[in-house]
């Protein structure tokens, strides 16, 4: 096979004929995302042991979580509103400089607690840009392509890890408050450049120009009040009901890993801070190769039995962490590769199916509506997740085996989406 040839067969690769087939937002917002995924995921490894090296407990990393959550509850209310009376492209501009850029200026100069929960609440205007980014990016998408589109916001932020070594080698030369810092504020940057980006180059959605001329001069109480109506439809809606149920507790167990993996791997097991950012970029090798070599092979218009499969390596990835013997690097290394799968299975078809599941005409505010309600769901659980590290730090990790389990048993009873070859 000559070069040239070559070439045509990359091109004809599902993944890239899904960005040829979905120009404007979809592409623009796929291929900005690394301006989040880079300084995100240099910094995940050591936010928690940035507050817990400054005097942060671990009650109290779980009671910060717990309190910005119930705010995040009330943005989310009003993301839905925004979205639809000032656009989804000026809304999402909101969040990226309120919840990203401000934030992170204040997480660099933190070091107390009082400091560190308010950047958490300032980084709460990021539900507002969850709703409004969410419809950006799928509203003039073709629905046959969001399990691609998905694949593709995932890869931006994997593609991202691979600078984690950086952080890890800058972090064992200088220290971890020092390189947190700078990490900080580099993300502040990057993310003002990014709403610049979304600014320029995309544009507002044809559902969303339909309901900013239908809520002109609908007043916000008024619309908040809308939501009584709402709610009934959504509580009546099984499809939707369980898929929320999957997202609620996939959030929080990604909660649990997120804030609590890298304590329990260095306070526990033993393992010298520097291997926490090997493991990201385990993790993301693992799972590029699954998305880009396999997952397009699957039926991206099947939902209950990937899921299912995904959960069920969830399971054993979180058994194989709790029965870790100390300083053992082997079993951690096989949780990160069993993890890695699952979440390559699950997170493109979570998304994709609690889309699917929702009217195109209200989906800015049953989106809002939805994540106010996850996370409302999930809020206790970031200080019962302190809590219980607090005793025991492998409790949290079977905590969220339990939910894996739960998971599956929901996954059990969902019906498969009709997907459409209409625009969405």
């Amino acid at each position: 096979m000559n070069l040239k040839e070559k070439i045509e067969k990359l091109k004809a690769h599902p993944l890239l004929q899904v960005l040829a087939d979905n120009k404007g937002n979809p592409r623009t917002l796929v291929l900005i995302e690394p301006l989040w995924g880079i300084p995100y995921n240099l910094i995940a490894p050591f936010a928690t042991l940035y507050m817990y090296t400054q005097g942060i407990t671990d009650v109290q990393i779980g009671l910060i979580l717990s309190i910005a959550m119930v705010f995040q509850v009330l943005f989310s209310f009003f993301g839905g509103i925004l979205s639809d009376k000032l656009g989804r492209k000026f809304t999402t501009m909101m969040g990226d400089f309120f919840g990203w850029s401000l934030a992170c200026l204040v997480w660099a100069i933190s070091s107390n607690f009082w400091l560190f929960l308010a950047a958490a609440l300032l980084n709460c205007f990021e539900q507002i840009n969850q709703t409004a980014w969410y419809c950006l990016l799928i509203e003039d998408a073709h629905p046959k392509d969001l399990v691609g589109i998905y694949t593709w916001v995932n890869i931006g932020g994997l593609v991202a890890i691979f600078f984690a070594p950086l952080s890890g080698l800058f972090v064992s030369s200088y220290s971890i408050v020092p390189v947190v810092r700078v990490l900080y504020f580099l993300f502040a940057l990057t993310m003002l450049m990014k709403t610049l980006i979304t600014f320029r180059f995309c544009h507002e959605t044809k559902q969303g120009k339909i309901r900013r001329q239908e809520t002109k001069g609908v007043s916000i109480p008024h619309m908040l009040g809308e939501y009584r109506h709402l709610i009934p439809k959504l509580l009546k809606d099984r499809g939707v009901l369980k898929a929320v149920a999957v997202s609620v507790i996939l959030y929080v167990t990604n909660m649990v890993n997120t804030n609590f993996f890298g304590l329990y791997v260095t306070k526990r097991l033993g393992l010298s801070e520097n291997f926490l950012a090997l493991f990201p970029i385990l993790n993301a090798a693992v799972m590029l190769i699954f998305m880009v070599g396999i997952q397009h092979r699957m039926n991206t218009t099947k939902f209950r039995i990937p899921l299912w499969i995904g959960l069920a390596l969830y399971s054993i990835a979180a058994l194989v962490l709790i029965l870790s013997p100390a300083s053992n690097l082997s079993f951690v290394l096989l949780y990160v590769f069993i993890a890695a799968l699952a979440a390559a299975l699950v997170n493109p078809r979570k998304d994709a199916l609690l889309q699917l599941n929702i009217a195109p005409q209200e989906r800015a505010r049953l989106n809002a509506l939805i994540m106010a309600s996850t996370i409302a769901l999930s809020s206790p659980f970031g200080y019962l997740a302190g809590w219980l590290s607090s005793l025991d730090r492998r409790l949290p990790f079977i905590f969220a085996l339990f939910l894996f389990i739960t998971a599956m048993l929901i996954i059990r009873y969902i019906q498969e989406p009709q997907v459409e070859e209409t625009d969405a």
